[in-house]
């Protein structure tokens, strides 16, 4: 699709999502340099949703800018200052407004023995909708409709021992360690979500691309 067949439709065009991704890039550097990824929330439409998995049935998942200002990137990351989530590739696709990052997790703290910093090991990354806005405050802007992370859990608990281990767990991080459990806001059982797993046009099947498989007691097309 031509940008213009783009701009008539109401969609986005490849320019556009990466001018608002390079401003998303430029924000998560000035939350890392500060400490407060609260910042991040004017990035989000006033409806989206961000939510990961940390086992089968705890799941986190912020609905509304204010849950995700107040939860997400609130709660969830106060007492990681110094820690930095290098982005390593980016992949956009302009036909459906997605964008899909792919990040490190790295501490900011150095292991004494090998010199290099203490990292979450595991592929991690977010998973973006991005949407032009038709109402409200921000109509006409391009705002972040769904979030979906995803890491490796148990990774994450390693290195965190690791830390802990080498005696130089700052207190606010031992603090984090202990926002987990279905107490804390923001933390569901699988079955109470109050948005889905998979984001919500992709849990719909908008983008479908393939016909279902066969089910095991299903015969192949033409078999007698």
């Amino acid at each position: 699709m031509s940008e213009h067949a783009a701009q008539e439709h109401g969609g986005l065009t490849r320019a556009e999502i990466e001018e608002f991704w390079d401003s998303w890039l430029d924000g998560n550097r000035e939350a890392e340099r500060t400490g407060d990824w609260r910042i991040l929330a004017e990035w989000y439409a006033e409806d989206a949703s961000y939510g990961w998995m940390y086992h089968p049935d705890e799941h986190f998942m912020a609905v509304g800018r204010d849950q995700i200002r107040d939860w997400a990137i609130g709660i969830e990351m106060d007492g990681l200052d110094g820690w930095h989530y290098d982005y390593q590739v980016t992949m956009i696709d302009e036909r459906k407004s997605m964008i899909v990052g792919f990040w490190k997790q790295r501490s900011g703290i150095t292991d004494d023995e090998t010199g290099r910093e203490y990292e979450i090991l595991g592929i991690g990354g977010s998973w973006f909708g991005v949407e032009r806005q038709t109402s409200g405050a921000d109509e006409g802007k391009i705002k972040i409709a769904w979030q979906r992370d995803w890491f490796d859990m148990p990774s994450t608990a390693h290195t965190f021992m690791e830390i802990i281990n080498s005696g130089k767990a700052p207190e606010p991080l031992l603090k984090r360690m202990k926002v987990a459990g279905h107490g804390v806001p923001g933390h569901y059982h699988h079955k109470d979500l109050p948005s889905p797993v998979w984001p919500p046009p992709v849990e719909r099947g908008d983008y479908i691309t393939q016909a279902p498989g066969q089910g095991p007691g299903d015969a192949p097309k033409g078999a007698s």
